[in-house]
């Protein structure tokens, strides 16, 4: 089992056979490789769980809002004020 971030798909990247997408995580955006999962690449409004990069599982809404909490339950972000040590 691997810890996935969830993330929504804002858009297809163009090129590279349809395998990379926009991503956005709780307002961060970034590519994310869609080359793991099985059928047809999400479109743009699907969430999907993120690891190292990689969408590993199509979720529905409520599924990436229960991961989020649990994440939550950890803490903070390294980047949510403590900053570099």
């Amino acid at each position: 089992m691997c810890l996935g971030i969830p993330g929504r798909i804002v858009a297809a990247v163009e090129g590279h056979g349809g395998l990379l997408a926009l991503a956005d995580v709780r307002g961060v955006r970034d590519t994310i490789n869609l080359g793991m999962l099985d059928g047809p690449p999400p479109g743009p409004g699907a969430w999907v769980l993120i690891h190292m990069g990689f969408a590993m599982e199509v979720i529905d809404e409520d599924r990436a809002a229960r991961a989020m909490e649990g994440l939550e339950l950890m803490g903070p972000g390294r980047d949510a004020g403590q900053g570099a040590r």
